[in-house]
């Protein structure tokens, strides 16, 4: 497979090359193709935790009657949401 990369993304995997961070090319792709696999992967969990969290939402309705009641559920979503992230 052939890649075409811009000159922006050439002079930065030289830059990563020459500062040895990488030893080829080659490499510097690969790892930015982990990368981005292990963003997706944890963007797919975050999908799947706030999907949860609605269905969750929606068969506990009547528990969240009051504002503070809603904020703290609101709170629970994001800290996941949070989580999921930190893992990117």
């Amino acid at each position: 497979m052939e890649i075409e990369l811009t000159p922006e993304q050439d002079s930065f995997i030289h830059l990563g090359i020459e500062q040895g961070r990488f030893r080829h090319v080659e490499d510097a792709v690969k790892d930015a193709l982990a990368l981005w696999e292990k963003r997706e992967r944890a963007r797919i969990e975050l999908l799947a935790a706030i999907d949860a969290g609605e269905d969750s939402f929606e068969g506990n309705e009547s528990v969240l009657e009051s504002d503070e009641a809603i904020s703290e559920w609101m709170e629970g979503l994001k800290r996941e949401a949070r989580s999921g992230l930190a893992k990117i």
